[in-house]
């Protein structure tokens, strides 16, 4: 059983904003697939389904960004998954929009949604693919940029990071994540 977790706000105020990306990508994944989040639990919406004759859990937290561990982690507990069977989607300022980066492991890099899951999970090794979401070009506080919809300059670069991580995802289901890593990675 593999679990892609994507970050994000609930409520329809965030929809749309550049912290909810990850929603973006667990959402192109179901569309494309006619899959539909349709459990509540865990502090969390999410689906079971199968590909690849696999079973896969796609997750969207409610708990809010900074508290997305306290979904995760019962998940995990109550579905017997490891880490490795988790990938984490999330929005990195240091990548412009249009990029994403696939890691096995890492730190939180500043981003609280991250920094709850180690907290919750006790390790940084676990997989995620950050979505680039650039940094503010004018000067406005990192919190309201991030709760922010992208420009309209944007929209075009973020349509292709979103296909492109939902790529990387279907690709995890058949084929190592090393693999993915180094097909996604250029």
């Amino acid at each position: 059983m593999k679990c892609i977790v994507g970050l994000g706000n609930p409520g329809k105020r965030y929809e749309a904003t550049r912290h909810n990306i990850g929603f973006m990508i667990v959402d192109e994944l179901a569309s494309r697939h006619n899959w539909r989040l349709n459990k509540t639990k865990f502090h969390g919406n999410f689906s079971i389904e199968t590909m690849e004759q696999e079973k896969i859990i796609l997750l969207e937290p409610q708990t809010y960004m900074n508290l997305s561990g306290e979904s995760l982690k019962p998940l995990m507990d109550f579905y017997n998954l490891s880490t490795k069977d988790i990938l984490v989607i999330y929005d990195d300022l240091d990548l412009p929009p249009g990029k994403i980066r696939l890691r096995e492991k890492g730190g939180h890099g500043g981003h609280n949604g991250i920094r709850s899951i180690i907290d919750q999970l006790g390790t940084k090794e676990f997989r995620r693919i950050r979505v680039g979401i650039g940094r503010p070009t004018t000067p406005i506080p990192v919190p309201d940029y991030v709760l922010g919809k992208f420009a309209e300059t944007e929209l075009e670069d973020v349509k292709t990071s979103i296909e492109r991580a939902a790529n990387a995802c279907e690709a995890w289901f058949r084929k190592p994540f090393q693999e993915v890593m180094n097909e996604f990675n250029q």
